[in-house]
């Protein structure tokens, strides 16, 4: 009997832990909940080194597969971690890495001149040499401020790519305007940080945000939404620098202005509901480069891969599979 209530009660341990931190420490269990997530897709959470500068990322597979390595870049304020519903639809054999940009998470956080989108591009190559990436041709997606990254990188860097896939990017001039991207004209005018739309700081704020993000409503229970907000907090000082650098005058348009040096082949994924920047870029981009892909989701906002994860994956993956197609013709002709 002293065994049973023994072995019983170890098991009802870690059940005790799990509900304790969901009522009193939400963003504990959040974040336990994200290493159970990347247990379960077989990522490993590892770090490099660009001399002093320490880079955090995870990755699943190995380079050197049919198809080239897909390096991830995530979106403002955001994770690495915000990848997993997309890599849950990836083949298993797929190499994938997510790195937290620069100053996100368990990324060094230095000063504005990482912050700007120049800056984010020089630090996103000094990864990429530092984990070996540069072997060989492959292919760089992000979404957002990271798309505005994968952009210029595309620009800068052409002859490390086979491809890049931009997701809602930011850093275009927009035919047609959202309410967010005219308030970021006013910030960038006065130079205000406050009230920041992407930089909440109550439970309210946290709930406009993700309306402005998502078209489909998300209904998150309150103890996730305090475990998100509790986690987002103490990084807002953080979130503001950076923000204010992005809409700088350097970093606004910096997608725009690096339009006529892609030629690296582009696949573009937009949300038709985006409110945060608006689809009338995916013209922009379809009229400065004719030949990339462009695929408009119905029904669907600016967080792509949190509300279309399985369909901005496949979308992915075809991509990539056609680019192979492509190859092997070339190399058949010559």
């Amino acid at each position: 009997m002293e065994l049973i209530l023994l072995s019983g009660g170890v098991l009802l341990l870690p059940v005790f832990a799990v509900v304790a931190s969901f009522l009193f420490w939400p963003g504990v269990f959040l974040k336990a909940y994200n290493w159970f997530w990347r247990c379960r897709l077989g990522l490993a959470v590892r770090y490099s080194h660009s001399g002093s500068y320490r880079f955090c990322y995870c990755s699943r597979g190995t380079p050197g597969g049919a198809a080239p390595s897909l390096l991830l870049l995530h979106g403002f304020s955001a994770t690495k971690d915000m990848w997993l519903p997309l890599v849950k639809h990836l083949p298993r054999g797929q190499h994938v890495v997510c790195v937290d940009m620069p100053g996100h998470e368990g990324t060094t956080r230095t000063g504005a001149e990482d912050y700007s989108i120049q800056g984010q591009v020089t630090r996103i190559h000094q990864f990429v040499q530092s984990v070996g990436l540069d072997k060989r041709p492959f292919h760089l997606a992000g979404t957002s401020m990271g798309g505005n990254v994968a952009g210029v990188y595309a620009a800068r860097y052409p002859a490390q790519l086979s491809g890049v896939t931009l997701i809602c990017p930011a850093g275009l001039v927009y035919p047609t305007e959202t309410e967010f991207i005219r308030r970021l004209r006013e910030l960038e005018k006065t130079q205000q940080a406050e009230s920041i739309p992407l930089i909440p700081s109550t439970l309210q704020e946290l709930e406009d945000m993700l309306k402005l993000c998502c078209y489909n409503p998300l209904n998150l229970p309150r103890q996730v939404m305090r475990g998100l907000l509790d986690n987002r907090i103490p990084n807002n000082d953080f979130y503001k620098e950076v923000f204010m650098e992005i809409v700088g005058e350097k970093s606004r348009h910096s997608l725009q202005e690096h339009l006529h040096l892609i030629t690296t082949p582009m696949l573009v994924v937009w949300g038709t509901e985006d409110q945060v920047v608006d689809i009338s870029g995916a013209a922009v981009l379809e009229a400065a480069l004719p030949n990339c892909q462009v695929a408009l989701l119905d029904n669907c906002g600016h967080s792509v891969v949190l509300e279309r994860p399985r369909k901005a994956a496949n979308l992915l993956m075809d991509f990539l599979s056609g680019q192979e197609v492509n190859c092997d013709n070339t190399k058949k002709l010559s």
